[in-house]
């Protein structure tokens, strides 16, 4: 339970892990859960000899629901804030996390981002995160409405959430209205002064090159444009991944 709310929530542990090392806390996509991750965190905890935790958004995989999800209980514009400020320190005081190592998708990246900026963090890994609202997102998140309404996406992403129109909808209402247009998260980055690896994937349809290119911390930032790699490059490039961001975390207690 965090702030009242029941999430969903797994615990990684690899017997390599060195317990002086940051855990590793990943944040899933606007679509995202922790099944939705598949094997992909485990992975990562092996190839960096991390320890790691997976949770679930409220409204997605197993966490509990959203009552009136379209219309008492739709998403202010600054949810991903209230996520990375009040949601994720509550859950990390209560698994006793002081700084972890973020590792953060899309939304998650947006989310990771913003708790680096006010919280001390070991490092933050963010891939395809939004920054900022492009029209190129927007035109990709309005397909994806026609996708779930007339094709066969509300069927796929019924597999990883109990409760799919929750979770489908609480997103794409937000991202599409006009309130969030004025979301910016650029002058919050500026904060940011622990390290930052960047990933985008040259083919992205939810976000340009600009997404990475115009994050500017206080700390250092490394970032890598990834060929034949789309919005999630854990899946489309999967090992060449895992390997820089092992890499990058090698320095990184």
């Amino acid at each position: 339970m965090v702030n009242g709310v029941g999430l969903e929530l797994l615990e990684i542990t690899q017997p390599p892990a060195q317990p002086h090392r940051a855990p590793l806390v990943f944040l899933h996509e606007g679509l995202g859960s922790v099944a939705m991750w598949r094997d992909w965190p485990a992975l990562l905890c092996a190839a960096t000899g991390r320890a790691g935790w997976v949770y679930s958004r409220r409204g997605y995989g197993q966490s509990d629901s959203v009552p009136d999800v379209r219309d008492a209980g739709r998403l202010p514009a600054d949810y991903l804030q209230q996520q990375a400020w009040s949601v994720l320190p509550a859950l990390l005081t209560a698994l006793g996390i002081a700084a972890p190592v973020l590792v953060g998708h899309s939304n998650g990246g947006s989310i990771a981002l913003l708790h680096a900026s006010r919280f001390e963090v070991a490092a933050v890994v963010v891939m395809a995160p939004h920054v900022m609202v492009e029209d190129v997102s927007i035109q990709s998140i309005k397909q994806a409405r026609t996708t779930f309404e007339t094709g066969d996406l509300r069927e796929r992403l019924a597999r990883f959430h109990a409760n799919v129109d929750c979770a489908f909808w609480q997103w794409n209402d937000i991202w599409l209205s006009d309130g969030f247009r004025a979301f910016d998260i650029r002058p919050d980055c500026q904060r940011i002064k622990s390290p930052i690896l960047a990933i985008q994937g040259i083919d992205d349809i939810y976000g340009s090159m600009r997404q990475i290119d115009e994050i500017h911390p206080l700390g250092p930032i490394t970032r890598h444009k990834l060929a034949e790699c789309g919005h999630c490059a854990h899946r489309d490039q999967a090992d060449l991944t895992l390997r820089l961001i092992a890499d990058f975390l090698k320095t990184t207690d």
